[in-house]
C-alpha cells in the first residue's frame, strides 16, 4: 500500500448538522490564517469528494473562498453547504500530509496518458510532501522525476501506462506473475529479489553455455574410403574440431537455486520454482546435430530433468500449502502461459492439481463415493493423480489425524505408478487400527483393494507383522504415525476376540512365505497369544502365566489343530470347534495350537529356518507349552537333531544377550528353563541345559543370580534325581561352587 495519503490536508470539523440516513456527506477540509485580532481568519474551504469519478476536475479537492459571494452568497461568519446540509462552525490552519504529486494544493498538475519526454507545465515542481507515485517515496528523492524518456513527475493514477510503471515498480519481477500490490507479501517479496538474482547468475551462464567448448583435435583412426592414416584426413580431422555444448554448469546452477528454494517459505519457493521454470523453458540448443552427451551435459535430458523435480514440489506445495484462491490460481495459470519446448510438452497438464474443494474429491473423503468415479454429462470421469499430489495428499490428511478420509482416499483414486500408489495402500491397514476399527483392518491386510493387486500380506515385515499383532491384541496403537514408532501405546477401540486372532494370524503367516519362516514372526506369534490384552504401563505386552492344562484336553486340541491350520492354509474361513477353544481355557488352547502350528513348520521347512532360541523363549513362564512341543518334536530323529543343532548355535553366537536377559528375568525363571532340558528324557535336548550351565558357570561375573540358582537346584532336589552320569556331575558342581563360598 501506498505511504501517503490520496488528499494533501487535514482540518478539525466541530460542528454541524447530522446528515440523512441515505446523505453522502464530502470529506470537509479548511484552511485558514489568523486574523489581526488573533482570531482565525477564514481563507478557504475544501471540500475533499469521495467520488473518483471524472467531473472532479482531476483532482479530489474543491476549493471554496468564503469570501466569495458569487460561490457562497453574502459573507457570513459561517459556511453553510445547503446542498450537503453542512454547517461550518470552527476551523483552523490545515496540517499539509503527503501526498501524491498529483494531489497536490499547493502547484497545480497537468495530467496525460503517457508523456515521459519531458515535464508538463509545472508537474516538475513539488511541496515538501509530494511523494514520487511510481517510487512510492518522497519526489525529492526520486532519481527519474524529470529524467527524460522516464519523467516521473507526470505521474498519476488515472492513467493506466504509469498504473503499469508503477505496478512494475513496486513488485519488481512479481509482476510477471499477474499479482495485485495486495497480493505481495514480505515472503513474496522475498522470493523475487532470490528470483532476480538468479536470472542474472543465469543469463551469464547460459551465454556461456551458447559459446560452446572446442574440444582439441585428436588422432582418430579414418573411416574414410579411400582409409588414410590416423589424423591425415581433413575429413575425419573437420569432424573432430566441433563445438561441444555442454549444459552441466547451467544445470548445477538451476539445482543450487532449486535446493535454495525448497528451504525457504512456501510463498517464495513457489515464485522462485516458477520463475526458474520460465526461463529453462526458453534455452535452446545450439547444436545442428546430435551430441551424445551425459543425463547433465546435454539440454534436452537436463531441462526435463530439472521439469520433473519443478513440477513434483509444485505439486505438493499445491496440496500441503494453504495459498489463497487468487494466488493459488494465479501460479497455476502462471504456469500454464510458459511456452513448454518439445521436449518438456509431457509437463503441460502437470499442475492441474484437482482442488480440495473439488465435487468428486470431497465427495470421496466423506464416504459418499467409494469408486472414485462419477458420470458427468454422460462422461465418466475418474479421480486420477499423479503420484507425488497423492503422497502429498494422504501426507496432509494423517497430520491432521483424517485417517478415515485417508482410507477413502486411497481406495478410490487411481495413478499411472502403480507401485507407488500399491505402496501407499499398504499402509491401509495401520490407518484402520489407528480409526480402532481392527476386524476391518485384519481383512484389509490380506484382501487387495482391487482384483489386479495382491494382498498388503505378502509384503509386510516380520517387524509389522509383530506390531499389527499386537494392535490386534491389545487394541492399542502406536502415538504417531509409523507402526514401528516406539514410545507408550495408546487404547482405541476394542481387540480382536482370540479366536479371530489366532486365524487372521495363521491366514497371514501362510500368505507369505517369508514371514513363514522367519523366527521372529513365530516368536511374535507365540508371545502374542501367551499374554493379556492390557499393555502394561510401559507399553509392552503383559505376559501371561497360564497353567498346565490337562493331558487330555492338550492331546484334543493338537488333534483338532491338524486339520484347521490345513483349511487356513488354503484360506478357507474357519470355525473353531466352541468345545475345545472354550473360554475358560481359550488362551490354553490357542497356545497349544501354535505348537502344532510350529511343529508342522520344522517337519517342512526346518532347512530354511536360521534360528530357534528366540522361538523358545517366547513361551515365557509357560514351560509346559515348550515342553509339548520339543517332546513331539522328538518322533522325528532329523528333525529333533537340527533343532538342537540350532538352539546350541544360538547359545554360542548369543552368549552375551541372554546373559542380560537372563538377568532382567531372575534366577527363578531360568532355573525352570535348565530343567525343563535337564530332565528330559532325551540326551540331545539334556544337551542344551548342559551347554548353558556351562555358559552361566564360565561367566559368574555377569551372572549376580547364580548362587539363587545353585539354591533353586538344591531345593527342587535336582541333584538327586537319575539323570545320568554327566548332567548329574555338571549339576553337582554347579552347587558345590556356592556351598564353599
Amino acid at each position: 500500500m501506498s505511504r501517503y495519503s490520496r488528499t494533501g490536508r487535514e482540518a478539525t470539523l466541530t460542528s454541524g448538522e447530522v446528515p440523512g440516513p441515505t446523505q453522502v456527506v464530502p470529506s470537509l477540509w479548511i484552511s485558514g490564517a489568523m486574523g489581526p485580532s488573533g482570531e482565525e481568519e477564514v481563507q478557504s474551504i475544501i471540500l475533499i469528494s469521495d467520488d473518483e469519478a471524472e467531473d472532479t476536475l482531476g483532482n479530489s479537492v474543491l476549493f471554496v473562498d468564503p469570501q466569495e459571494k458569487s460561490a457562497l452568497g453574502e459573507e457570513k461568519p459561517e459556511v453553510v453547504d445547503e446542498e450537503c446540509e453542512l454547517m461550518v462552525t470552527f476551523c483552523k490552519r490545515a496540517n499539509v500530509m503527503p501526498h501524491a504529486r498529483y494531489d497536490c494544493t499547493t502547484h497545480p498538475f497537468e495530467r496525460t496518458e503517457c508523456d515521459t519526454c519531458s515535464p508538463l507545465g509545472k508537474n516538475a515542481e513539488i511541496c515538501d510532501q509530494c511523494y514520487c507515485y511510481i517510487c512510492d517515496k518522497l519526489a525529492s528523492e526520486c532519481q527519474n522525476w524529470t529524467t527524460p524518456s522516464l519523467c516521473h513527475c507526470n505521474a498519476h493514477n488515472k492513467s493506466r501506462f504509469w498504473k503499469e510503471q508503477r505496478d512494475f515498480a513496486l513488485a519488481g519481477v512479481l509482476v510477471m506473475f499477474n499479482l495485485e500490490l495486495t497480493d505481495i507479501d514480505a515472503e513474496l517479496r522475498h522470493g523475487g529479489s532470490l528470483l532476480i538474482k538468479f536470472m542474472q547468475e543465469l543469463y551469464v551462464e547460459y551465454n556461456k553455455y551458447l559459446a560452446g567448448q572446442r574440444m582439441p583435435p585428436t588422432r582418430h583412426e579414418c573411416f574414410c574410403l579411400p582409409k588414410l592414416p590416423p589424423g591425415q584426413c581433413n575429413a575425419c580431422r573437420s569432424r573432430n574440431m566441433e563445438v561441444v555444448y555442454k549444459y552441466s554448469d547451467v544445470f548445477a546452477l538451476v539445482t543450487r537455486f532449486l535446493n535454495q528454494a525448497e528451504q525457504e517459505s512456501p510463498k517464495a519457493a513457489a515464485v522462485m520454482l516458477l520463475g526458474a521454470a520460465k526461463e529453462i523453458a526458453v534455452h535452446k540448443d545450439p547444436a545442428l546435430s546430435w551430441q551424445n552427451l551425459g543425463h547433465t551435459d546435454s539440454l534436452k535430458m537436463a531441462v526435463p530433468c530439472l521439469f520433473q523435480r519443478i513440477t513434483t514440489q509444485l505439486q505438493r506445495m499445491l496440496v500441503l500449502c494453504d495459498f489463497p484462491k487468487t494466488l493459488y490460481e494465479k501460479f497455476i495459470n502462471f504456469f500454464q502461459s510458459i511456452s513448454l519446448p518439445c521436449h518438456c510438452f509431457g509437463f503441460s497438464n502437470s499442475l492441474n492439481v484437482v482442488p480440495w474443494d473439488h465435487v468428486l474429491l470431497t465427495t470421496v473423503l466423506k464416504g459418499q463415493n467409494i469408486t472414485g468415479q462419477r458420470t458427468q454429462k454422460g462422461r465418466k470421469i475418474f479421480l486420477w493423480e499423479t503420484l507425488p499430489v497423492i503422497e502429498a495428499r494422504v501426507e496432509k490428511l494423517v497430520d491432521k489425524k483424517n485417517y478415515r478420509e485417508v482410507v477413502r482416499y486411497l481406495r478410490a483414486v487411481k495413478c499411472n505408478d502403480t507401485k507407488g500408489l500399491r505402496d501407499l495402500r499398504d499402509k491401509i491397514p495401520f490407518y484402520l487400527c489407528k480409526t480402532g476399527d481392527f476386524l476391518d483392518a485384519a481383512h484389509s491386510l490380506l484382501f487387495p483393494v482391487n482384483s489386479l493387486a495382491c494382498c498388503s500380506a505378502c509384503r509386510i515385515t516380520p517387524c509389522q507383522f509383530g506390531a499389527y499383532l499386537k494392535m490386534f491384541r491389545t487394541g492399542s496403537v502406536p502415538p504417531g504415525n509409523d507402526m514401528l514408532q516406539t514410545g507408550p501405546w495408546l487404547t482405541v477401540g476394542s481387540p480382536l476376540r482370540d479366536g479371530v486372532l489366532i486365524k487372521q494370524a495363521f491366514k497371514l503367516l501362510y500368505s507369505n512365505e517369508s514371514l513363514y519362516r522367519n523366527p521372529k514372526c513365530w516368536s511374535s506369534l507365540i508371545m502374542v497369544l501367551g499374554s493379556s490384552n492390557l499393555l502394561a504401563k510401559s507399553g509392552h505386552l503383559n505376559p501371561l502365566s497360564l497353567k498346565e492344562p490337562p493331558l487330555d484336553f492338550q492331546e484334543g486340541v493338537l488333534a483338532a489343530s491338524g486339520s484347521l491350520l490345513e483349511e487356513l492354509k488354503a484360506k478357507v474361513n474357519v470355525s473353531l470347534p466352541p468345545s475345545i477353544f472354550s473360554p475358560q481355557l481359550r488362551h490354553e488352547a490357542c497356545l497349544i495350537m501354535a505348537v502344532k502350528a510350529v511343529q508342522r513348520m520344522l517337519f517342512c521347512d526346518l532347512p530354511y529356518l536360521t534360528s530357534f532360541l528366540e522361538i523358545a523363549l517366547a513361551f515365557g513362564n509357560n514351560f509346559w507349552a515348550l515342553r509339548l512341543l520339543l517332546e513331539h518334536l522328538s518322533y522325528e530323529k532329523h528333525v529333533l537333531h537340527g533343532t538342537v543343532s540350532l538352539i546350541l548355535r544360538d547359545l554360542s553366537h548369543q552368549k552375551a544377550t541372554v546373559l542380560k536377559l537372563w538377568q532382567n528375568l531372575g534366577a527363578q525363571y531360568v532355573g525352570e528353563f535348565l530343567c525343563l532340558f535337564l530332565t528330559c528324557r532325551h540326551q540331545e535336548i539334556q544337551n542344551i541345559g548342559l551347554f548353558t550351565l556351562n555358559i552361566i558357570t564360565e561367566n559368574l561375573h555377569m551372572c549376580p543370580w547364580a548362587k539363587h540358582l545353585s539354591i533353586f537346584f538344591h531345593n527342587s532336589g535336582l541333584r538327586h534325581l537319575p539323570l545320568g552320569t554327566a548332567v548329574h556331575h555338571e549339576v553337582s558342581k554347579f552347587i558345590k561352587i556356592f556351598e564353599q563360598l
